[in-house]
């Protein structure tokens, strides 16, 4: 690892934001939930991915339509960014209208060369404070990569019959909605000349925390007396708009978790998870 990036390592920052009852109806509606989220109803798990914004003036986004390099990420050089995955273990529920306070620290910066060319992952710790104490502890892998990298080949998915499986069709309002609750400007999700042209997608890319937000949907909706106690997840693939996917679940024999993944239309593995329950 550079000294230059190595040195945000430790770099730490805390943040508070409030889950408001219309911001978390928008989402609702956003994923076709019809039900209602009025002051103090528990968060769902992975509803608070729409909270802490990075705000950053119109004026200086890049091209891309991220905020500049630097600030409380590391100023990595490679021009493309992704959320590649993530551990989270819910200890309490947030709820709507109460505040919650994040600190956030810079957990490790690696850098790799594979056949995917030049890589930069940067993992950040978070833990998620409401009223009554610690909520949420997450860990964020963000990667970095070349402008021509490679694809890794198509990977099969873990189980030909999946238990639980449900269909999910998105499309540009969806997405267009979905930036803007994140408040996230990154122009592969919305501006498909440029999804297309500049960083040769096959379409508008579904953004990793929604595919991520379906496979607990899929588990909340299949298990809704299940406490959830951990959650794990990595993109394998992207997902695009163009046509619709699938959502599917395996339960462990005891109950106790749910191997969990997403399918391009093709039927190749676009997102691995695993959902475990409080016993």
């Amino acid at each position: 690892m550079s000294e230059a990036l190595g040195r945000w390592v430790g770099r730490s920052q805390s943040e508070r934001d409030t889950p408001g009852a219309l911001r978390v109806t928008e989402l609702a509606a956003t994923l076709d939930d019809p039900r209602p989220y009025v002051a103090g109803a528990e968060l769902p798990p992975g509803w608070h991915w729409i909270l802490f914004h990075t705000v950053a003036p119109t004026g200086i986004l890049t091209v891309d339509g991220h905020a500049p390099r630097g600030g409380f990420l590391p100023p990595v050089k490679l021009p493309r960014r992704m959320w590649a995955g993530g551990r989270l273990r819910f200890h309490r529920s947030l709820h709507v209208d109460e505040p919650v306070e994040r600190i956030s620290e810079i957990a490790a910066v690696t850098e790799k060369t594979g056949r995917n060319g030049q890589l930069v992952f940067v993992t950040v710790r978070h833990r998620l404070h409401g009223p009554l104490g610690l909520a949420i502890e997450e860990e964020q892998d963000i990667v970095y990569r070349e402008a021509a990298a490679g694809s890794a080949p198509p990977q099969p998915p873990p189980h030909a019959s999946p238990v639980w499986t449900k269909d999910v069709r998105t499309n540009e309002a969806l997405l267009f909605r979905y930036s803007a609750l994140i408040f996230n400007a990154h122009r592969i999700h919305y501006d498909r000349d440029y999804a297309a042209k500049i960083e040769g997608y096959g379409g508008l890319v579904v953004h990793g925390p929604l595919i991520a937000t379906y496979l607990l949907e899929l588990a909340r909706e299949r298990r809704p007396d299940g406490r959830l106690a951990a959650f794990s997840y990595r993109g394998v693939s992207p997902l695009f708009d163009t046509a619709p996917f699938r959502v599917c679940g395996q339960p462990s024999v005891d109950a106790r978790a749910v191997e969990l993944w997403a399918e391009t239309p093709q039927g190749a593995l676009a997102m691995t998870g695993r959902a475990e329950f409080a016993t």
